[in-house]
């Protein structure tokens, strides 16, 4: 790093993760402070997300007053109708520039069904949503999605032309992808493997398995975040310093963080 970098460490960066309040959830920052403490740093944006509602319209708030370039979207869990193309629709409209697929819900809302004609119905839904996310240029994350829903949904996506991709969580317990299968998926999407991921008040992981698969893969598929907010844990901007001393100490170069954590956030965002 240059004397700028090092005063620095954030500049440039985006965090394409964070938990902040309103939310139903304890949240160690609001929106907008999220953001000005983001701007302090001289961040080039962040990105806002709630498991419970919509964050489109917030961001939009969050932007105007902090002065700083925050993005939002739609999680599509059962608070907002599930797999629901209106709501998509909605959060287009406002701004929103990411739909995550089911998280919190994941096991309540069926991706992929046995029965064919059930299954059809389904696949409709889906590209529904897909075509609104197409049309908006948004990103579509795959949420808490098991592997084998993701990989349809990869498949639905590029048989549509739709690029911008992000896998959340690979390597957690939630999704749980094996390397090979982290590879086939970085084909088709970028990985984004979150910090929060390595705390033990989360799931624990060794931060040199995240570097390893990073290697592997190739830092030009995947992208790294916080996922923070969460009120027992780091501020989101002091978690993402810690998170990229991790990565350098397992010697992953400041190249590669830059790819990650500017480069690729901002072909899917900006």
């Amino acid at each position: 790093m240059n004397r700028l970098e090092k005063k620095y460490p954030l500049k440039g960066l985006v965090d394409t993760h964070l938990h902040t309040a309103p939310d139903t959830k304890p949240r160690l920052l609001s929106d907008v402070e999220a953001a000005c403490a983001a701007r302090k740093e001289k961040m080039a944006g962040i990105v806002i997300k709630s498991h419970a509602e919509p964050t489109s319209g917030r961001a939009i708030i969050a932007s105007q007053e902090a002065d700083f370039k925050v993005f939002g979207g739609v999680c599509l869990n059962q608070s907002v109708g599930g797999l629901n193309v209106e709501a998509v629709k909605t959060a287009a409209r406002m701004g929103g520039k990411i739909v995550w697929f089911p998280t919190t819900s994941r096991d309540k809302i069926t991706i992929k069904s046995q029965d064919h004609r059930s299954n059809t119905q389904i696949q409709e839904q889906l590209e529904d949503i897909l075509n609104v996310i197409l049309e908006n240029d948004m990103v579509l994350a795959t949420g808490h999605l098991k592997v084998e829903d993701i990989f349809y949904l990869l498949d639905l996506a590029r048989g549509m032309g739709l690029s911008k991709v992000m896998v959340n969580h690979p390597l957690t317990r939630v999704v749980g992808a094996t390397l090979e299968e982290q590879k086939e998926m970085s084909r088709r999407a970028y990985l984004e493997h979150c910090y929060v991921a390595c705390l033990p008040t989360h799931d624990g992981l060794n931060p040199e398995v995240i570097a390893q698969s990073i290697k592997e893969v190739g830092a030009r598929r995947c992208v790294t975040a916080t996922d923070l907010g969460q009120t027992h844990n780091l501020k989101p901007v002091h978690g993402f310093k810690s998170y990229i001393t991790l990565m350098l100490n397992f010697k992953i170069s400041w190249k590669e963080i830059w790819q990650m954590c500017h480069t690729n956030p901002y072909q899917l965002f900006f």
